[in-house]
């Protein structure tokens, strides 16, 4: 079983789930290693026999799905992004609920083993809410993998997931036990982690700020992309924020997103200009 057949095989069955193989070609190697060993299980010699299996078998496409499920996940993920979150978006969100009276909401969506809706309840609970104090924040993270969701609710890390946090930020954040950081309690405090898969629902709430990184636009094929955009927009308030990742873009069709200036990959939900 070699590459150039895990890779035929997967051109030909990621469309069958609505799912974009350019989009895996960099990860095709975690994903290829799952199969290899799925297919050990099964007692299957190559791809084509798979292939035959999940064409004799339509349970096995729920088997092969979760093989496609991408888990890389870090604290800070794209810095610069993040700089923006906090310098910006974060404080404006703030601002806009206490004038409101009402707290603020965030969906990270595709949250894999949690360092995403940490990082934001970390530097809202440090750095934004001193200057709003009484505003309070929940985070709505949603994953379709249970076993990143049973880390993410555990909270302990590797160092290695930390390189890009800024050190102060880990000296108030985190305790260490053994060679874990793990989250310190009031950071863990109004987030709530759900299984969910992004492709047929979403939380029945509407948020300030939605983060949907390298989930839609990096693994679903375009009229997915459409779809999944068109519901995370139904949920996002007047003037909230979209966050997609920094190598992904938007598909076509969309009225109401505007970049930020300095950070095309944060997108502002305005009413569309009349001409």
């Amino acid at each position: 079983m070699n590459k150039t057949d895990c890779t035929a095989f997967l051109q030909w069955a990621l469309p069958q789930l609505d799912l974009h193989w350019p989009g895996f070609r960099k990860v095709r190697r975690q994903v290829c290693k799952r199969l290899t060993r799925r297919m050990n299980e099964l007692r299957l010699d190559d791809f084509a026999a798979y292939r035959a299996r999940l064409e004799a078998d339509p349970m096995e496409w729920r088997v092969f799905d979760e093989c496609c499920h991408i888990t890389i996940s870090r604290f800070f993920r794209d810095r610069g992004v993040f700089e923006v979150l906090r310098r910006r978006v974060l404080p404006d969100i703030a601002a806009r609920a206490k004038r409101e009276g009402r707290g603020a909401h965030i969906w990270s969506a595709g949250c894999a083993s949690g360092e995403e809706p940490y990082t934001l309840k970390i530097l809202w609970d440090l750095e934004v809410a001193n200057s709003c104090p009484g505003v309070s924040l929940s985070i709505i993270a949603t994953d379709a993998d249970k076993t990143m969701l049973t880390r993410a609710r555990e909270g302990c890390f590797e160092a290695t997931s930390l390189h890009e946090l800024p050190p102060h930020l880990i000296e108030q954040s985190f305790d260490q036990v053994g060679s874990l950081f793990c989250v310190k309690p009031r950071h863990r405090e109004a987030i709530e982690f759900q299984y969910q898969d992004l492709r047929a629902k979403t939380p029945a709430s509407v948020f300030d700020l939605i983060l949907c990184r390298y989930v839609a636009f990096t693994y679903f094929a375009l009229p997915l992309q459409k779809q999944v955009l068109a519901r995370i927009v139904d949920r996002l308030s007047p003037n909230g924020y979209l966050v997609i990742g920094t190598h992904e873009g938007l598909p076509d069709g969309g009225t109401v997103l505007f970049p930020l200036a300095g950070a095309p990959q944060i997108f502002e939900k305005r009413a569309a200009l009349q001409l």
